[in-house]
């Protein structure tokens, strides 16, 4: 068979299958071709920004469902990537990943959705205790793999009835097994997803009864996003099965689903998955400024905080001894002899009793004891506990010591 010529915007050396990626005659492939590779870019971002966020996540509600938001963004990051099988060529590679991807993809979105509603459900009845993110990814787990049984169990009942040497023409067939489908059968396959859609828009709804105003928004976009999708499932299901066939055929089919797929990604992007990044990256910086306040603690304060920290009955404001026995005296402090007095005698001074004095003599008593009249004294080595001197020629048992000449 000659090779057929490249139109115009294909180089020599591309390959037919791939005309319509580059062909400037074909407007929805290089539009949808454009779009979907946008999607990537910004599916890869988000992936990026949400499992950076995720050391600062402090709640743990916001970190159970963190994995669920990661599939949802793998599986829509493969609804972009998929929308390129649709725009190309027909072969067996081609057709058989369309017939199994399409379902595969789509219900591992409406799981990831499915299950979050259940969180913000039981969140609402358990007054913010949700379930944990091993249970949730369970969940969505079990319930993605029932459409992956489901489309491998079809996909191989499909071959094998029409094998590789068949030569009977089959409706919709395009000279490849994978591609011997009518457009009813491959709607047919995907009434377990469609199913999966009905239970998020149904489950969505008790969300927006709540009482926390972060939980009716998450339900909202949620809603808003099931919502959406219902009307690109209803539009492109029915121009896939009566509209093509009245207008323009089989020419028709592929640039539905593909326009389809990029429909539904966007809206999954922009609704849902936009509006919860920006929760979570919230949450982040929340617990950035935490972790900060928790390393610098006494930050701007200094001494006196840390002071007032381990004193609390005590003023924040404590004069620093250590450094204030250092100053210079402003002046010597006179101390009053009668400040200590208070109304007891004082032991320590000598007061001669009657007994001493008949032993002793008068005449000797009046020669040898002479009274002494307290003086203030000043004393400029004076710390905290010191007092003064009132005699300042007692001895240490007391007693005065006065000179003999």
């Amino acid at each position: 068979m000659a090779t057929p010529a490249p139109p115009g915007g294909c180089g020599s050396t591309v390959d037919s299958l791939y005309f319509r990626l580059c062909d400037l005659s074909v407007v929805w492939g290089v539009v949808l071709e454009s779009v979907a590779a946008a999607g990537v870019v910004s599916s890869i971002v988000l992936l990026i920004v949400l499992l950076a966020s995720l050391p600062f996540i402090t709640s743990k509600t916001k970190r159970s469902s963190v994995a669920p938001h990661a599939f949802f963004l793998i599986a829509t990051l493969g609804l972009f990537c998929l929308t390129f099988a649709f725009i190309v060529g027909r072969n067996f590679a081609t057709c058989a990943s369309r017939r199994f991807l399409f379902g595969v993809l789509f219900a591992g979105c409406f799981v990831c959705l499915l299950v979050q509603c259940v969180r913000l459900n039981l969140q609402a009845c358990r007054e913010g205790r949700g379930p944990r993110g091993g249970v949730l990814c369970l969940g969505a787990l079990g319930l993605w793999l029932v459409e992956v049984i489901i489309n491998t169990e079809w996909l191989i009942i499909t071959v094998v009835r029409y094998p590789l040497n068949a030569t009977e023409p089959v409706v919709g067939t395009a000279g490849d097994v994978p591609c011997n489908i009518a457009n009813q059968d491959f709607v047919m396959a995907l009434i377990y997803v469609m199913t999966l859609l009905l239970a998020v828009l149904v489950t969505s709804l008790p969300t927006l009864c709540g009482k926390n105003k972060q939980l009716r928004q998450e339900g909202a976009f949620i809603l808003l996003t099931a919502l959406l999708s219902v009307f690109i499932w209803v539009a492109w299901i029915t121009m896939y099965v009566f509209g093509n066939q009245r207008t323009g055929g089989p020419s028709w089919d592929d640039p539905t689903l593909a326009i389809a797929l990029v429909g539904n990604a966007w809206v999954f992007l922009v609704l849902y998955t936009i509006p919860e990044i920006c929760s979570i990256t919230r949450e982040a910086e929340e617990g950035v400024a935490a972790y900060g306040e928790d390393i610098y603690p006494n930050r701007g304060v200094g001494y006196e905080t840390i002071l007032g920290a381990s004193r609390p009955g005590q003023n924040m404001f404590m004069e620093n001894k250590a450094f204030s026995m250092d100053e210079p005296n402003s002046g010597s402090k006179v101390v009053s002899p009668y400040s200590g007095y208070n109304g007891h005698l004082n032991g320590s001074v000598y007061q001669p009793t009657e007994l001493a004095v008949i032993s002793k003599g008068i005449g000797n008593q009046e020669g040898n004891y002479k009274p002494q009249i307290p003086r203030a004294t000043a004393n400029h080595h004076l710390s905290d506990d010191s007092t003064l001197s009132v005699y300042p020629n007692r001895t240490a048992n007391g007693l005065n010591k006065q000179p003999q000449w």
